[in-house]
């Protein structure tokens, strides 16, 4: 007869959700969703959910300046939302990742709707119409560096040899500014490339009517963007 294993003989517990066990390998190859969530910690798109999660009792709970810890965040019944949020914002790399943060959680838009390309494009929207001139070119520069290294090419030919694809992705998401597209002329030349679609697809972000009366509102920064384009050879 086998002889049934008592309770008192399971002296291996876990940590973290309590089950016990016989034997000690069995303990060390266990697995709970607790413990999972521990070993995650260190992983980016945990940390950027992490981080949410704490902005969220931050901005939105009175009072609720303490940090907290990951422990709570794991057991938060929303710590797989905050996760997913994560995932997002560490691939899409917003503008100014923080502050996007803030402006999601002060949103008030439910968190299981976070991860979405509408709302990020609405944020990048506002700061490409009412960012600093030199900040927004310099951010451009840095784009085309990181192409240039991808494809062992120099940066001032991005906009002659960069895919239109990739072009049309880099200004949705605010890393090409209209600051550099529209008053450089390989810029220029890049959007009479571009199809009928893709022009439309960045349409609301190059509206000619609102860059024309912006650029003859901002006749200065228009004269030091265009002088420092020259000197760059862009």
């Amino acid at each position: 007869m086998t002889k049934k294993t008592t309770q008192s003989e399971k002296k291996y517990e876990c940590e973290y959700c309590g089950s016990k066990f016989v034997r000690e390998k069995t303990l060390f190859s266990h697995v709970c969703e607790k413990k999972r969530r521990d070993r995650q910690k260190d992983e980016k798109h945990v940390r950027m959910g992490f981080n949410a999660f704490n902005r969220f009792y931050q901005l939105n709970v009175s009072g609720n300046k303490e940090h907290k810890t990951y422990k709570e965040f794991c057991d938060s019944p929303y710590y797989n939302a905050f996760v997913k949020f994560g995932s997002y914002v560490t691939n899409v790399k917003p503008l100014y990742p923080e502050k996007y943060v803030d402006y999601i959680v002060r949103s008030g838009i439910k968190i299981d709707k976070w991860a979405s390309d509408e709302l990020y494009e609405k944020y990048a929207l506002d700061i490409i119409l009412n960012e600093d001139p030199v900040v927004a070119l310099e951010r451009s520069v840095v784009t085309m560096v990181e192409w240039a290294s991808e494809k062992n090419n120099n940066y001032n030919l991005y906009f002659s040899e960069a895919a239109t694809t990739r072009l049309v992705r880099d200004i949705k998401d605010g890393k090409i500014s209209p600051w550099a597209l529209l008053l450089s002329s390989t810029g220029q030349e890049a959007l009479q490339k571009m199809s009928t679609e893709q022009l439309n697809m960045i349409y609301h972000i190059i509206d000619p009517g609102y860059w024309s009366k912006k650029f003859k509102s901002q006749k200065d920064d228009v004269a030091l963007i265009k002088s420092i384009i020259k000197e760059a050879n862009i």
